[in-house]
């Protein structure tokens, strides 16, 4: 079996635990259906995965087209996956959300909402300089940024003012609260990264 799917984020919304008495919070995802799109081995790539395409497209340059063709199928978005039993998969298989089951916890991976450009208090929780003793305009500044004479420069990586968000981002231990296979709908607890029919890759996790 597959140990994921790709899928697309839909909103977020609440749902009544009535065991409980709770609201619970969750994400509604879209997630497929699948089609595999190749099948890698060990003799043939050097390893074994599942790559499966995802979203039609009506613009495809010529080798994407020659590399879907024996799936006879046109996706935008093409990711790979680890199988338990690669043997029983095959080309132009459909995949959907029955894969998944209430109670599973899966880990949900997306581009972050971009964020623009960032102070170092909003990007790394700086803590900001004193409000007291003078301090007129040092409320969110970064403060020292490395020493003059040694190394006489700026170290790379340090943490400073830029663009924030538009990163790869994976949230795990995420638990599915329900399982809608004729619609395609995993409602999930809690919040994944992205935006609004952002794209998603949706493992089971390990």
């Amino acid at each position: 079996m597959i140990n994921g799917l790709i899928g697309r984020k839909i909103k977020m919304s609440t749902v009544f635990d009535t065991e409980k008495g709770e609201i619970i919070p969750v994400t509604v995802l879209q997630v497929g259906p699948c089609k595999v799109t190749q099948v890698k081995t060990h003799k043939k790539d050097g390893y074994e995965a599942v790559q499966i395409g995802y979203q039609d497209s009506k613009k495809l340059s010529k080798p994407a087209q020659g590399h879907l063709k024996r799936s006879d199928s046109r996706f935008k978005y093409l990711r790979e996956f680890e199988s338990t039993d690669i043997d029983s998969i095959e080309v132009g298989q459909v995949l959907d959300c029955s894969i998944f089951n209430v109670g599973d916890l899966i880990s949900v991976t997306g581009i972050s909402k971009g964020k623009g450009f960032a102070g170092t208090v909003k990007r790394y929780n700086f803590k900001g300089g004193p409000k007291t003793h003078g301090q007129s305009d040092r409320h969110r500044a970064p403060g020292s940024i490395g020493a003059g004479s040694s190394p006489g420069r700026v170290w790379k990586g340090t943490k400073m003012s830029g663009h924030m968000g538009s990163e790869k981002v994976t949230q795990q231990g995420l638990k599915i609260v329900s399982v809608d296979i004729d619609e395609n709908i995993l409602e999930v607890k809690g919040a994944v990264p992205g935006s609004p029919r952002s794209i998603l890759v949706i493992r089971r996790s390990k």
